[in-house]
């Protein structure tokens, strides 16, 4: 692989709080899925993180992809990401897998955190599927540090596509994780059913890997009690909105830095009616699942048709890469 260098000059304009990273390791960790350990190229510390937190990495030809940071909250000396290459996709994984390598200078997000370790559970469930892993492992890190109870199962095609493992099964020996391969077979799939039938006071289930996994999840855990189930999707849900919608309305947006006010017309999303305005915004999936164009809002509101914000974060911020207004105008904290 050739390495694709960068220098400060190609930070991503507009991008507060950026940060210029150094590729430090790339390590094949199973089959189509490779690790990269990012550090600060002085040397320095790089931002705190908690686990479950995410970064946007800004990759050769502008695209940016999100991944999750899977090494423990306490290391600060680098930020670990694996990445799938993905056969149908954007061409962010293979820009990762094909221009990125040891030396390379990337820049990234800060950490933030949509999926974040509840404070308040005495019992974790943990169930991951394939890359799935990647929040989860961050997450494993922290409870056990904080000497709390847990179960992991990882559930990935076979052993040569399993990420990872050296580093779970010890915890397998010890009983405290089940790595199961269904070896593509349905009829071979883990049994979520009799996994989450009855869930103990105080327990709360993490879960994170692709579609149909999530899916079977969603259905398996629909009898757990409100604010105990947590998930991080790669994709969008089977049932996301879209983003324009036969019958929306327009609407005005207010810029709150320059009180400039624009037009969003029933065509057309806030972010692209910001981008003809001068005024860029990081969007990755646009598809409301992701969180990178999440943003605050002062006033008005929100349509909300986003997959990842609670209804306590839609009280302060809306994904505008897909949200619109209730009323003739939202402002932007912008």
């Amino acid at each position: 692989m050739a390495a694709a260098a960068m220098t400060t000059a190609d930070a991503p304009a507009g991008r507060a709080g950026a940060i210029r990273v150094r590729v430090d390791r790339v390590t094949d960790l199973a089959e189509g899925i490779r690790a990269f350990d990012l550090v600060e190229p002085t040397g320095g510390e790089l931002p705190a993180f908690t686990a479950g937190a995410h970064i946007d990495v800004h990759l050769p030809g502008g695209l940016i992809r999100q991944y999750s940071l899977c090494n423990a909250p306490s290391e600060r000396n680098r930020y670990v990401i694996a990445v799938l290459r993905e056969r149908d996709g954007g061409g962010g994984s293979a820009a990762m897998h094909d221009e990125v390598d040891e030396g390379s200078e990337l820049w990234i997000s800060q950490p933030r955190n949509n999926f974040p370790v509840s404070d308040e559970a005495g019992r974790f469930t943990f169930i991951a599927g394939g890359i799935g892993i990647t929040p989860i492992l961050s997450m494993l890190a922290e409870v056990q540090s904080r000497g709390k109870d847990f179960m992991l199962y990882f559930c990935t095609r076979s052993p040569e596509r399993t990420p990872f493992l050296e580093d779970i099964l010890p915890l397998v020996r010890t009983g405290k994780a089940v790595v199961h391969h269904d070896h593509g077979d349905l009829a071979q799939a883990i049994d979520l059913d009799a996994i989450l039938c009855e869930p103990e006071p105080g327990e709360h289930l993490y879960y994170c890997g692709p579609t149909g996994l999530m899916d079977a999840i969603d259905a398996a855990s629909a009898h757990w009690p409100e604010g105990t189930v947590h998930f991080e999707r790669f994709t969008a849900p089977a049932d996301t909105e879209a983003a324009v919608q036969e019958g929306d309305s327009e609407f005005e947006i207010e810029v709150s830095s320059t009180g400039e006010v624009f037009t969003v017309p029933a065509d057309q999303t806030i972010v692209e009616v910001l981008a003809e305005h001068g005024i860029e915004v990081d969007v990755s999936c646009q598809e409301g699942y992701c969180g990178t164009c999440m943003t605050r809002y002062l006033g008005g509101k929100p349509v909300h048709r986003d997959s990842v914000l609670d209804e306590e974060d839609r009280q302060e911020f809306v994904m505008i890469c897909c949200a619109r207004s209730q009323g003739q105008r939202l402002v932007l904290d912008i």
